[in-house]
């Protein structure tokens, strides 16, 4: 089956102009905190990874018509029950209804604080020396990719500059197929706007940056 993101819209045209929300608003309903706490739960089981999440969320088919914790709720729903840690009849009864799963870890809500201050870091020790230096110019992946990546579509054969060297970091698109980490480097690519809308396009005077690992780049011609 081909894979499909629906969350992929960067550059995409008729989704209207992007209306910042007030600094701190952080949920919208009483809900919401709720759903973030069972995916930070069920996430620090070990049961998958952000990666994987991503995946989930991403190809959810009413993505664009669910809000952020829906799409959040959506996707935990869709791994749970690809795990059997869930049943369809539990989220239709919102009652426990079925013995529950063996984890293999379990965050205990006086931990919480210190998780969420430690994050998970994905650098990783470098296997070879990096491919691309400060300041080369590189051309960015083209062609469709079936499974998660974090190359947006709207950089894609597009050429920019090296600005920064971020070490070698988690695979993402590797990561979340279930493939192990295959830590790559990690580079931040600045694009000039006219390279990725076009010279007709109105002028802003902006540069965009993206971080890229190293499969999504080739040297510029």
């Amino acid at each position: 089956m081909s894979y499909t993101t629906h969350a992929d819209l960067g550059g995409q045209p008729g989704f209207g102009p992007v209306t910042p929300e007030p600094e701190g608003e952080l949920f919208h309903g009483a809900w919401e905190p709720r759903a973030l706490a069972l995916t930070l739960a069920m996430g620090a089981t070990g049961s998958w990874n952000i990666d994987t999440s991503r995946a989930a969320r991403e190809t959810l088919p009413d993505y664009r018509d669910l809000s952020y914790y829906q799409i959040w709720l959506g996707a935990l729903e869709q791994l749970m029950l690809q795990r059997g840690q869930v049943f369809a009849d539990e989220i239709a009864s919102g009652q426990m209804q079925h013995p529950a799963a063996p984890v293999a870890r379990v965050l205990q809500a006086g931990n919480v604080p210190a998780m969420l201050a430690k994050g998970s870091g994905t650098e990783r020790p470098a296997s070879a020396p990096a491919r691309f230096a400060l300041g080369q110019a590189v051309r960015m992946h083209l062609g469709r990719v079936d499974h998660h990546t974090r190359l947006p579509g709207y950089v894609q054969g597009k050429r920019g500059t090296i600005e920064h060297i971020h070490g070698a970091h988690v695979f993402a698109d590797a990561n979340a197929q279930g493939l192990g980490e295959q830590p790559q480097w990690l580079y931040t690519v600045v694009f000039d706007e006219a390279e990725l809308w076009g010279d007709d396009a109105p002028r802003q005077n902006l540069a965009v940056s993206v971080d890229a690992w190293e499969s999504y780049l080739e040297p510029a011609a």
